[in-house]
């Protein structure tokens, strides 16, 4: 096993320095890949709309094809769902990713290709560990198992041979078999739909196992973590699994879960990823600084989009040579999965162009994303709407944020709201904003599930006045001025708090 370690060691770091094409010649890269990905697709429907063979610059890329978003070619995408060909990317498209929904859908259906899956998110699962290599000489992680916290996939009932299912289940499920070897638990395990069962098979399965490493997002790894110190009576991690190294995390901020890991698991070294349903985008470059190197050779191509364009209907859109430093944007990407000039709702701020690096800054909408939820301003406001009208309440101004999660407690979200008319049992309230949020948000209503990350929601009735009181104290009274509905901080729910007890 140490010469399996020592070998697989070795190359991980001769990718590392594979990179330095891309960290030299950025420009060129994403050049090239947007002549790829125009060559590869200019047969498909979109193709021949757009006339992908006759654009020869990224001018005219851009003049040509319209930015879109995920309502504008939400039917092209249920065409593929049913089983039509090269609409968009011409090799067959049956993988599905389930992400967050939009304001007219409870979740979104995300193309998945072939050539995404192992271009993209498989290359960069090796370039994470080349990077985490390159940071620790002495590392011993291909010596035991790694732990993934995939999601559920399954067959839709409702199309013929498409699967839908969380990204990493997709991932999980084509795996190739020398990496399953060293995964733990079992797929059957890894994949079940039944977070509560899937909790408990999973710390049965792991405990018995020689563990090294950890991938997922913290809010279910927390859980699991807090399970197997319940079953085996351990002080931390590293009693139950003496040479467990490292944890990649990602899709929510961290911090608030610091803490606790540390406490959980005090020998962990951390590697921090940026990616989504859509493609993977950033792994963290610099042990110990949260920021991202952008990974321009994974078949996508970047433009983006300056804050004071984000609100226009026809905006100005920037090449990655044209990005500053310390400019908020929102990344568009075109990929090998067939999105083309998509608007992520993803914003990002470069912190250094040499080589390109970046830090996530939040979206172009409000929402609240601290546990893999993803609940945007559109579904807070239908839901909110279901709540008054079920319980005849009527509402002045409300603004809510996450509550993390602490020791052997789940996190919830708490809601502020000034009623104009108070409903008869703000318990009956709280019941139907928290249905409403379900039906209308699928990562929302996983999360719930059983209350095992998100408990009920807390919602607090404000006195009136106190929206005007907390504006008035930042000097923004005045039509132009809105209270802030979603965040994933606390600062705003913590202000308001303060000047609704004054």
């Amino acid at each position: 096993m140490a010469f399996l370690n020592s070998l697989i060691t070795w190359r991980m770091k001769k990718r590392f320095h594979q990179m330095e094409l891309f960290l030299k010649f950025p420009h060129e890269v994403q050049g090239d890949c947007l002549s790829n990905l125009l060559k590869t697709a200019s047969n498909t429907e979109w193709g021949s709309r757009y006339d992908f063979a006759s654009i020869n610059s990224y001018e005219e890329f851009k003049n040509r094809i319209p930015l879109q978003t995920y309502e504008s070619i939400k039917p092209d995408i249920f065409r593929a769902k049913k089983g039509e060909k090269n609409i968009m990317w011409p090799s067959d498209i049956k993988w599905f990713a389930q992400s967050s929904g939009t304001t007219e859908d409870k979740s979104k259906f995300i193309p998945v290709s072939e050539e995404s899956l192992f271009d993209c998110h498989y290359k960069a699962g090796k370039d994470m560990l080349s990077l985490y290599c390159n940071w620790h000489e002495d590392t011993q992680v291909f010596t035991g198992k790694t732990v993934l916290m995939g999601g559920s996939s399954q067959m839709d009932p409702n199309i013929n041979g498409s699967i839908v299912g969380d990204l990493s289940a997709i991932l999980i499920s084509n795996l190739p078999f020398w990496v399953t070897r060293q995964q733990a638990p079992s797929n059957d395990v890894a994949l079940m739909g039944n977070w509560e069962v899937k909790i408990e098979r999973m710390a049965e399965e792991i405990i018995k196992e020689k563990i090294t490493s950890i991938t997922g997002v913290p809010s279910w790894t927390q859980i699991l973590f807090e399970r197997v110190l319940q079953k085996t009576g351990a002080n931390d991690l590293n009693e139950v699994w003496p040479k467990l190294e490292m944890y990649i995390h990602g899709a929510v901020n961290f911090d608030p879960f610091k803490e606790r890991f540390k406490q959980l698991a005090p020998k962990l070294n951390y590697l921090e990823i940026f990616n989504a349903s859509e493609g993977f985008f950033g792994i963290q470059y610099e042990k110990g600084v949260s920021d991202f190197l952008l990974m321009l050779d994974y078949g996508i191509f970047y433009e983006f989009i300056t804050k004071d364009q984000w609100e226009l209907e026809d905006p100005k859109v920037l090449s990655l040579e044209s990005v500053q430093t310390d400019e908020e944007y929102a990344m568009v990407i075109s990929t090998n999965a067939g999105l083309w000039r998509y608007q992520l709702g993803d914003t990002v701020m470069f912190t250094s162009i040499d080589p390109y690096r970046l830090r996530i800054t939040g979206r172009t909408k409000h929402f609240m994303n601290a546990f893999g939820e993803e609940v945007v301003i559109d579904n807070a406001i239908k839901a909110i709407k279901i709540a008054c009208d079920n319980t005849n309440a009527v509402i002045n101004e409300w603004t809510a944020a996450p509550n993390y999660l602490r020791e052997n407690q789940n996190g919830f979200h708490e809601w502020l709201i000034e009623f104009d008319r108070e409903p008869n049992d703000l318990n009956f309230f709280r019941a139907f904003l928290d249905d409403a949020l379900k039906s209308l948000n699928s990562d929302y209503e996983a999360k719930r599930f059983n209350n095992m990350i998100l408990g009920m929601p807390i919602v607090r009735s404000v006195p009136k006045g106190t929206f005007y009181k907390w504006l008035k104290s930042k000097n923004k009274l005045g039509g132009q001025h809105k209270v802030p509905r979603l965040n994933n901080d606390r600062k705003y729910v913590e202000g308001v708090l303060y000047f609704s007890k004054s």
